[in-house]
């Protein structure tokens, strides 16, 4: 009896992200996947969150419960931020587009969209103060100039590293959002 599910002739894994029929246009959801070096750091705080709270039970069955509570809410902060890590992105919906950072979330509906386009420019290494040459996605809103266009996604943050066709299909996703909803 051939499996065709388990074959590696079977074509399981496709490019086509499109919205299957039944799927609610109205949740958020992330157009791409989170990339390796996002998930890798992530899984890195999350390592550590796990000795800081083994820390925390030595300490509270050596010392005093208030230090151990202390070291527990510095584990619970490192999981807090290792979560935040993995949410962040650019969320798309039927009501807007949503950059979701580190610290703070920016929403902004498809009416005060006026383009979402690939442009190629100096882009930051991974958050990082340093410079490549890249492509980036960049949101144009139609209550800010031009040249004030903050960036969504580059082909050298954490998501994209060394995944230019990853890059790629993620801006063309939010692009196509971005041309069926700013006309509704």
């Amino acid at each position: 009896m051939p499996l065709p599910f388990l074959t590696a002739d079977s074509d399981f894994d496709t490019a086509d992200d499109a919205a299957l029929p039944f799927d609610d246009r109205d949740r958020w959801r992330r157009p791409y996947r989170p990339g390796p070096w996002r998930v890798g750091v992530a899984a890195v705080w999350l390592l550590l969150a796990s000795y800081v709270l083994v820390a925390a039970v030595i300490i509270a069955l050596t010392d005093s419960l208030s230090a151990s509570a202390v070291v527990f809410g510095i584990a619970v902060v490192v999981i807090a931020i290792a979560l935040r890590l993995l949410r962040m992105g650019v969320w798309v919906s039927a009501h807007g587009l949503r950059q979701v950072r580190l610290l703070h979330t920016r929403t902004v509906s498809w009416d005060r969209v006026a383009a979402v386009r690939t442009v190629q420019q100096p882009v930051r290494w991974l958050g990082l103060p340093r410079t490549v040459q890249g492509q980036a996605l960049i949101l144009v809103r139609e209550d800010r100039p031009a040249d004030d266009a903050p960036y969504l996604l580059t082909t050298h943050n954490a998501d994209f590293l060394a995944r230019s066709g990853a890059f790629d299909r993620a801006a063309d996703a939010v692009e196509a959002w971005a041309a069926e909803y700013r006309q509704a």
